[in-house]
């Protein structure tokens, strides 16, 4: 059977460990070609490389903050010299940091919006730049906390808000050029940077409000970026997947 991805070239950001990892990782299996952006973990996203290559795939590590655009453009033009094209932006890379209103600052919220936001829309623009006529997919990794919305959040929560009303504008603005735009919102994802948090009676608490009655695994989002990459999400665009377990 052939791979569902074979032939494709897949940027996906913020991709060193956690849920862009696994991402990156499913997407090689499928047969993509992977660019692994990193802003910091230069270890951690050749790790990452060194697995999808051990595993016969095709990946290579870039760092750029896509926060900055000539950074994206940079990310962009190595992606190009690499693999030829490009088919597929997963706009993973993002911060989250909780603050109850008396501390929300300039910088708190700049912070977040510049790379969950901004760095987003600067990488599509490349991207948009980048695609040919054949078109491609767009995914963007937003939050349940867009609609769950949890206290001392507003600015996160603000943030992956944005995300899913751009993720609606864009599919209708790029869709005439065979672009797809979709975002997937996780709930609760145990991953490196949020074992620390998912701990004890916290876990306990989200675990009994999710009906299927678990934390969410990278992998679990993984697979959902699979499917909206590939020729089966064909007629799907301007939507958002909720991956909670049932946490509502």
């Amino acid at each position: 059977m052939t791979a569902k991805l074979a032939g494709k070239v897949a940027i996906v950001t913020g991709a060193s460990k956690g849920i862009g990892a696994a991402i990156a990782k499913y997407l090689a299996a499928e047969g993509a070609a992977v660019v692994v952006n990193y802003s910091s973990s230069r270890e951690g996203a050749e790790r990452v490389v060194a697995e999808i290559a051990k595993a016969g795939g095709k990946a290579v590590a870039v760092q750029a903050n896509v926060a900055k655009k000539a950074e994206v453009g940079r990310l962009f033009a190595a992606a190009k010299d690499a693999f030829d094209k490009i088919d597929i932006l997963v706009n993973n890379a993002g911060v989250y940091e909780f603050s109850p209103i008396e501390g929300v600052s300039e910088e708190h919220f700049h912070k977040m919006f510049d790379l969950n936001v901004l760095g987003l829309l600067l990488a599509s623009q490349e991207f948009v730049k980048q695609t040919g006529t054949a078109g491609g997919s767009i995914i963007n990794i937003s939050s349940v906390v867009s609609t769950l919305a949890p206290p001392n959040g507003s600015v996160y929560s603000a943030t992956k808000g944005a995300v899913d009303s751009a993720t609606k504008s864009l599919a209708k603005e790029l869709g005439a050029r065979k672009i797809r735009v979709n975002s997937i919102n996780p709930g609760p994802v145990e991953t490196e940077g949020t074992s620390e948090f998912f701990t004890g009676d916290m876990k306990q608490q989200f675990i009994s409000q999710t009906p299927l009655g678990r934390i969410g695994r990278p992998e679990d989002i993984a697979k959902a970026v699979v499917f909206l990459a590939s020729a089966d999400s064909g007629w799907i665009t301007g939507e958002t997947i909720r991956l909670t377990g049932g946490l509502r």
